[in-house]
């Protein structure tokens, strides 16, 4: 049976550099702590419908309901010490139900949407704005018309604005958001600062390789 959802599809940016540097006992602890904040963001009827490795897949009846969750994630993800950035993608459409899986263009589409999706945006088809029953609070900034793979028409693409939660960095080893008063700083360059100084040295051993 069809019916429409929206759907949102969102992975950890930078969840390979984090597992090469920190190791898979890290990863794991990562996702771990993910799936919980995923959980505490979610909002209204919407529901964590299936999670594969860094990647998760909410559903939801309501557009609005989604656009809430999808903010809620964003902002805590952001403001988190240690944590990675967040890309994903939002999408509305008709989903085939069968055996507890979903099935369709809907969901192709929304996968190919949040892996164009920058490290720490979401980004949205026009359908996904067209659904939403209110002028929503939030900006979508137009990203222009895109090609996807086995996708037929040109989609246009918006990005979701969100304000900024507050001052952070990104390791540049490990690709973790770190904030200036936990992190650690480079001990010369301003600005750039890192998770732990294992990730220091790390930077310092390359530099100018």
């Amino acid at each position: 049976m069809e019916k429409n959802l929206a759907i949102l599809i969102a992975d950890l940016s930078g969840y390979t550099a984090l597992t090469e540097t920190h190791g898979s006992g890290a990863a794991a602890d990562l996702v771990e702590q993910y799936i919980s904040m995923v959980n505490d963001s979610l909002a209204g009827d919407c529901r964590l419908h299936q999670c594969v490795g860094d990647e998760v897949l909410i559903v939801s009846s309501s557009a609005d309901h989604l656009l809430a969750t999808a903010i809620m994630l964003m902002k805590s993800a952001s403001l988190e010490h240690h944590f990675l950035q967040l890309h994903g993608g939002l999408h509305y459409g008709k989903i085939l139900e069968r055996n507890n899986n979903y099935f369709g263009t809907t969901i192709n589409l929304t996968s190919r949407i949040a892996s164009n999706a920058s490290p720490g945006s979401f980004c949205c088809s026009q359908a996904y704005i067209d659904s939403l029953s209110k002028e929503p609070k939030y900006t979508f900034i137009s990203k222009g018309p895109k090609r996807f793979k086995n996708i037929t028409d040109e989609v246009p693409i918006f990005e979701l604005v969100i304000s900024d939660p507050g001052q952070y960095y990104i390791d540049p080893v490990c690709r973790m958001v770190t904030n200036k008063e936990k992190g650690v700083p480079h001990p010369i360059v301003q600005n750039i600062f890192f998770c732990s100084t294992h990730c220091l040295d790390i930077y310092v051993m390359n530099e100018g390789n």
